[in-house]
């Protein structure tokens, strides 16, 4: 285990999300992109800013800066605010990720409460896992919708960035 693999780990996460986003998200219908369903968070929109949200979350934590607050879907009906926003999440969680140590990765980053013994490697792990997840219920999402998509397997990005 080493802050490499993790940086490697981030670099799926951030080029799969672009993926959906590109391939799908932008060309979507705006009445689709919004429409409510029954599941999981429920728009498309809702998913993908409960997605961004929650790496900002986990990343300010990290950054030891206060907690934002969860970001409201209602203020992302315009696409392009969504994607200038989650370009921000990005930039701010790579920063983080450039300044990474192998020596920080067995550390406890967070103080007393829900989160102190949870170990760095275990947050980054999870972070991309919650990502994957959360691709995956979008992808769902996007067929139900009636648009035809494509897998996000780690192991065709390995083979797309040897």
């Amino acid at each position: 285990m080493n802050a490499d693999a993790f940086r490697h780990f981030y670099d799926y996460h951030f080029s799969e999300n672009r993926s959906i986003w590109e391939s799908y998200v932008v060309p979507l219908p705006q009445a689709l992109f919004t429409q409510d369903v029954r599941y999981s968070y429920g728009s498309v929109r809702n998913q993908l800013v409960h997605l961004m949200s929650v790496d900002d979350t986990w990343f300010s934590g990290l950054r030891g800066v206060d907690i934002p607050e969860p970001l409201d879907p209602a203020q992302f009906d315009d696409k392009a605010a969504l994607r200038a926003h989650w370009d921000n999440v990005e930039q701010t969680m790579r920063a983080y990720l450039a300044d990474l140590r192998d020596d920080m990765l067995l550390t406890k980053p967070f103080p007393a409460g829900e989160d102190e013994n949870l170990i760095l490697w275990q947050v980054l792990l999870h972070v991309v896992n919650h990502g994957t997840d959360h691709r995956a219920q979008v992808l769902r999402l996007l067929n139900d919708l009636g648009v035809k998509t494509g897998p996000q397997d780690y192991i065709f990005y390995v083979y797309d960035h040897p």
